[in-house]
């Protein structure tokens, strides 16, 4: 587990890159943390440190989710609409990211269950003003 205080979006987007540049593809991160806390953010970057163009994310609330090329394939997933009662069964995560690909999931505990194995788990919190801590446990990958 490590612990990181952001002084702002862009702060979290690098701690994100950095992340995102040592995958080797079918890690799965797990963000959670109330709305504004910058889970968006991080997915930015992410996208960036795996070759995706960071400026084509956006917050994939009324889609679900979406898909961004890069070194390796970013699939991102926002939950927040999902009603419950087993909705996320129809979206296939469990199929996802694969062995070329990472997943990023915003708001996890919206899902009926976990279906994946060590995933990452980063935590984002409002620390005052525009400060952001960041509680990452490592998963598989």
């Amino acid at each position: 587990m490590a612990e990181h205080l952001t002084r702002s979006e862009a702060e979290t987007e690098a701690l994100a890159a950095r992340l995102g540049a040592v995958f080797r593809g079918g890690e799965v991160v797990l963000l959670s943390g109330e709305l504004g806390a910058g889970k968006t953010a991080f997915v930015r970057g992410l996208a960036r440190g795996l070759g995706a163009d960071p400026e084509n994310v956006a917050s994939p609330t009324f889609v679900l989710r979406t898909h961004y090329p890069g070194r390796l394939m970013l699939h991102h997933v926002d939950l927040y609409r999902l009603s419950g009662g087993g909705d996320d069964r129809e979206l296939g995560l469990e199929e996802l990211p694969g062995e070329t690909a990472v997943l990023a999931v915003e708001w996890p505990e919206r899902l009926s269950d976990i279906p994946w194995e060590e995933p990452w788990r980063v935590t984002l919190e409002h620390a005052g003003g525009d400060l952001r801590r960041l509680t990452i446990v490592a998963g598989r990958g």
